[in-house]
């Protein structure tokens, strides 16, 4: 554990140097509005520079960042999720309702960009959980860092990484459109 705000603040600053840009895109697939994305962006930074006055070292420090900013990501999520009527679907109903409406003629002429916007979109969709496990996934991590990071097993993240890119495969092979 620390035991200055000065090791906290070293310890903060290496950790958004290491961190700093997979940060940016958390907040990103968390949040497509580029202010709330920037408010939760600065929620995140926040919560984690707080945390190291508590952080013990029985993680490592990437565990830790990811951790703390998928737990302030969430809280976003759910405090704006009271606050708007937008509803978080679950991925059997997103399954049910046939997933993102296609636009094949869009889907043609879309750039790397627009396909990581849809990407973004249908993350944001999922619920905190699954979005967390997919971000995680996409960051580079294994089921075991994962299930470290969420609390649940690596069996069962194993087969929610599997089930959600199944979606995301039939979205893009439909040509999926958030709108």
């Amino acid at each position: 554990m620390p035991s200055s705000r000065s090791q906290s603040d070293d310890l903060y600053a290496s950790a958004i140097h290491a961190y700093g840009s997979a940060l940016d895109r958390l907040a990103r697939a968390y949040e497509f509005d580029p202010e709330d994305r920037r408010d939760l962006l600065q929620e995140i930074h926040l919560a984690l520079w707080r945390s190291f006055d508590a952080f013990a070292a029985q993680c490592s420090l990437r565990t830790w960042v990811y951790r703390v900013a998928h737990n302030a990501a969430t809280s976003h999520v759910m405090r704006c999720r009271r606050r708007k009527s937008k509803t978080l679907v679950s991925l059997e109903e997103i399954e049910e309702q046939g997933g993102i409406a296609a636009n094949e003629d869009s889907y043609q002429s879309l750039e790397q960009s627009q396909i990581l916007e849809k990407l973004y979109a249908l993350i944001q969709r999922l619920n905190p959980l699954d979005r967390q496990v997919i971000l995680l996934y996409l960051e580079g991590m294994d089921a075991s860092t994962i299930g470290e990071i969420t609390g649940i097993s690596s069996g069962y993240v194993a087969t929610k990484i599997h089930r959600i890119k199944a979606i995301l495969r039939e979205q893009f092979r439909h040509g999926g459109n958030h709108e």
